[in-house]
């Protein structure tokens, strides 16, 4: 299964607001721009941090004309270079820096006005792309003007997860105390866990296990929220959820939305699961874990929630299943869904490691950078591909003592052109023929003259 581009994901993220919604209400597919607008973003390969609110515009067009495909960049011909003079991009810049809030038609009657430039020769195209290339773009508005929130919860139950990371006990693994992490998603509506579970990390990889739980266990929601941080934004994470048709959403930078419900489920950990956990009977992090489950089923689950109006999030959860989404025939291709790609290099004797581990390959691969597909989860290589993505067969754990006994398969024979038979007249040949008379009509000596 081929990788998504990471700018095509970077994209869909940036959309998710306007996506996710079933049906945008008059007039607010423009404030809702507006807001993408005024955010600051991570732009792959670009130092800029805001973008303008056509070209948000234009990514929803695409997408909503050709899915995620359509929001892969299209290499301009002319990329880098610009008919305007430096003399004209500098003018057209320091009028910008000079009074932020003035438009492109403005900037351009300046120039006229000052003789910069003659009437009608900028285009605004290419005056938008020097002011985005210089972080100048945005329009910043005043920033005394207070936020508007409010209060929401879902309508119903699959709706919207939402994922966060807390700190966690200590346990014992192989004999050295090690730092956990809760990492958990939970239900908007219900308040149900869709699965939680103490890692050894907060990386995109335990938040994925985490995540492949909650699919097998409670369906696959409309919406995930989650925080603005570099694990949530690893390209396997966003390429699962794309294939899902999951809107994963990004909080801004210290306004994560739904953080209080989020934070009462930590405190819920904190005060009735970690208070009442007996560490005696913890060996290692299975066992932390066990506990956490059981006691999410039989008491998290089961109690009383002030917020659903006294009903238990089983309860609220279950009210809602005909509505709730399923992975259906999705279920097979789950576990290829989280496959990772991992380039390596294939030494001379066809193999390559992962992991501590070497691995063989088809021997002509050798010398060739390929992708292995792991299962990181599973810690084992299932197959390796081209750059293209096409299966290039199975990677299989070296094994030295057997390759002793093995038949090793032999390159066919390749003659040297300076060696391959000709059927032609040869010069070498002829010249050889002549001097030591092998010809079939041999030089006979020229007879001296008498007298």
């Amino acid at each position: 299964m081929n990788q998504i581009n990471p700018v095509a994901l970077f994209r869909l993220s940036v959309l998710g607001p306007l996506i996710s919604p079933e049906q945008l209400q008059r007039g607010e597919l423009q404030t809702i721009i507006r807001q993408l607008a005024q955010r600051e973003y991570a732009i792959p390969d670009s130092d800029r941090r805001m973008l303008g609110e056509k070209t948000i515009q234009s990514w929803y067009y695409a997408w909503r004309k050709g899915g995620i495909d359509a929001l892969v960049p299209k290499v301009r011909v002319d990329r880098g270079s610009s008919k305007m003079s430096a003399a004209v991009q500098e003018a057209i810049l320091a009028a910008k820096r000079e009074n932020p809030r003035r438009s492109i038609n403005q900037i351009e009657r300046l120039l006229v006005a000052a003789g910069v430039a003659p009437q009608q020769s900028l285009s605004r195209s290419s005056v938008h792309r020097l002011l985005q290339q210089s972080g100048l773009s945005q329009m910043r508005g005043s920033a005394s003007l207070p936020e508007e929130k409010r209060s929401f919860t879902a309508e119903f139950a699959g709706s919207i997860w939402y994922g966060d990371v807390m700190h966690g006990p200590r346990v014992a693994i192989k004999g050295q105390l090690r730092k956990t992490y809760l990492v958990s998603l939970i239900d908007d509506a219900s308040r149900l866990v869709a699965h939680s579970a103490f890692c050894l990390g907060e990386t995109a990889l335990d938040i994925e296990g985490v995540l492949k739980q909650a699919l097998l266990r409670r369906g696959v929601p409309i919406k995930v929220i989650v925080d603005n941080g570099a694990a949530y934004r690893a390209a396997t994470l966003q390429g699962v959820c794309a294939r899902l048709s999951i809107h994963l959403i990004f909080c801004r930078p210290y306004a994560p939305e739904g953080k209080g419900k989020l934070e009462r489920w930590h405190r819920s950990v904190r005060d009735q699961f970690l208070s009442e956990l007996d560490v005696r009977h913890i060996a290692d992090l299975a066992d932390l874990n066990a506990r956490l489950w059981a006691w999410i089923e039989q008491v998290y689950h089961q109690t009383p929630h002030a917020g659903l109006n006294g009903m238990t999030p089983l309860e609220r959860y279950q009210r809602d299943l005909p509505r709730i989404r399923t992975l259906g025939a999705k279920a097979v291709q789950l576990d290829a869904l989280f496959l990772h790609r991992i380039a390596r290099f294939v030494r001379k004797d066809a193999t390559v490691s992962y992991l501590g581990q070497r691995f063989e390959v088809p021997y002509e691969l050798s010398g060739k950078t390929v992708r292995l597909v792991v299962d990181p989860h599973a810690e084992r290589v299932v197959g390796v591909e081209d750059a293209a993505g096409v299966s290039l067969g199975a990677a299989t754990p070296l094994d030295m003592l057997a390759n002793i006994h093995r038949t090793r398969r032999k390159p066919e024979p390749v003659t040297d052109p300076m060696f391959a038979a000709r059927n032609g007249p040869n010069l070498v040949e002829l010249a050889h023929e002549k001097y030591h008379g092998l010809g079939h009509e041999q030089v006979q000596p020229t007879p001296k003259s008498e007298g």
